[in-house]
């Protein structure tokens, strides 16, 4: 099972295994509030695509797309993706972000990724 959630939101023992799915550290965090399992910067998006993307809702399809191809296409990120599907067949994974826009995201496009994967 995977969930999303805001790291800003407090830790649950609901949460299984946190993994933070972002390149950057969010502002505001300590390491101990975070309460991660895990820190995959490399299955975060391009510095590239992030910044094209720039969080703007109406770039999010296109964002979609490039992530998506990134996801599949880089050996670092299909390594990456490997290990969650593992751990999700182990146990509850939430993918955490920080994003304040919690419908465009990588975190929901990783999220689709890993559920289509995971149905192979």
């Amino acid at each position: 099972m995977i969930v999303l959630k805001r790291i800003y939101e407090p830790a649950s023992k609901e949460d299984g295994k946190r993994i933070l799915v972002d390149r950057i550290w969010p502002r505001g965090i300590s390491k101990d509030k975070a309460q991660l399992d895990l820190w995959m910067k490399e299955i975060a998006p391009s510095v590239v695509l992030r910044k094209e993307f720039n969080h703007k809702p109406e770039r999010f399809e296109e964002f979609k797309e490039h992530y998506i191809k990134e996801l599949t296409e880089d050996e670092e990120k299909k390594a990456a993706i490997e290990e969650l599907l593992r751990m999700i067949g182990e146990e509850k994974v939430t993918l955490l972000f920080g994003a304040k826009d919690e419908v465009h995201n990588q975190a929901v496009v990783l999220k689709e990724v890993l559920e289509r994967e995971a149905e192979k």
